[in-house]
């Protein structure tokens, strides 16, 4: 799929009901509705490579340390040119300003200098594993890692939770790689075998064989999330019901399957709402991962 035609499906996607009740008429939320707010700035950056993106950016409450601690990944198709770490900053805020700490991770995407396979992943997994070393002098507590993803990052965030049933023969698997202990997947695409058997998903088919890499017996094998259940971890998806980027079989699918593995996974189903309305901090979506969140870390 070209930018311009993922541009016209995100376009579609904005047109979604709005997150409100049906009592209350409001206007759709768009994507330039997002990104035309006022920004918030994180804290702090790191780098953990020398690209521009490969960065992380740091968001701290101000209550008493330590601080709950969410990694969070950004979502736009695995492609720079289509969104960043920044897409987040709203959320991200959002969090802190409800007293947890934010690890927000960029990665070099398909269409950048070294992304796609091996990059992509590498690049998410350094990132989750800088919070090891940087983490404890900013107050993070490691010991309970909730992680959020959105779209593309919801595969992502799942797919870190996965990386200890990453194949030996793997150029990707770690022998310690930082534990996640719950996964919140936000409209996301888990399946990427599901995803390149699917046109209408908005993401188009041909970006999960530049991901995936080629010449390769099996390129799912170390890259899509169904290949590595169970993760062991409970995992949480929202989805819109009307999500015109994330066709909804794909959440419902990868449910089937990963429940089917013994995992502890939950579907919840958000009325009257798409894909942009998922990272919106004022909308009913978020209001349901923040509910997940705050279940997540009192366990």
């Amino acid at each position: 799929m070209t930018r311009a035609t993922l541009a016209a499906a995100l376009l579609l996607a904005s047109c979604s009901p709005p997150m409100i009740a049906p009592s209350a008429p409001h206007r759709p939320l768009t994507w330039a509705d997002l990104t035309a707010r006022a920004r918030p700035s994180p804290d702090h950056t790191f780098a953990y490579g020398g690209d521009s993106v490969q960065k992380v950016d740091v968001w701290l409450p101000r209550g008493a340390r330590p601080y709950r601690t969410v990694l969070m990944v950004h979502g736009g198709c695995w492609q720079t040119g289509i969104a960043d770490r920044r897409l987040m900053d709203w959320v991200a805020d959002d969090l802190r300003r409800a007293n947890y700490a934010v690890w927000n991770i960029d990665y070099r995407g398909v269409d950048r200098a070294g992304g796609g396979y091996p990059g992509t992943f590498a690049d998410a997994a350094a990132a989750t594993d800088l919070l090891r070393a940087e983490g404890p002098a900013l107050g993070l507590d490691l010991h309970r890692i909730v992680a959020v993803g959105h779209s593309a990052g919801g595969h992502l965030a799942l797919w870190l939770a996965g990386r200890p049933r990453l194949p030996a023969s793997s150029p990707l698997r770690r022998a310690d790689p930082l534990p996640i202990a719950h996964v919140i997947s936000l409209g996301g695409l888990p399946d990427l075998e599901a995803t390149a058997a699917s046109p209408d998903n908005g993401c188009g088919t041909e970006v999960v064989g530049r991901l995936v890499g080629g010449g390769r017996a099996d390129p799912y094998a170390d890259t899509s999330v169904p290949r590595l259940l169970p993760l062991a971890v409970p995992q949480d998806l929202v989805n819109g019901r009307e999500d015109r980027i994330i066709p909804y079989r794909l959440a419902t699918d990868y449910v089937a399957r990963a429940d089917a593995a013994g995992d502890r996974v939950t579907l919840h189903t958000v009325p009257a709402t798409g894909h942009v309305e998922l990272v919106a901090p004022e909308s009913a979506a978020w209001a349901e991962t923040k509910r997940l969140l705050a279940r997540a870390f009192a366990r």
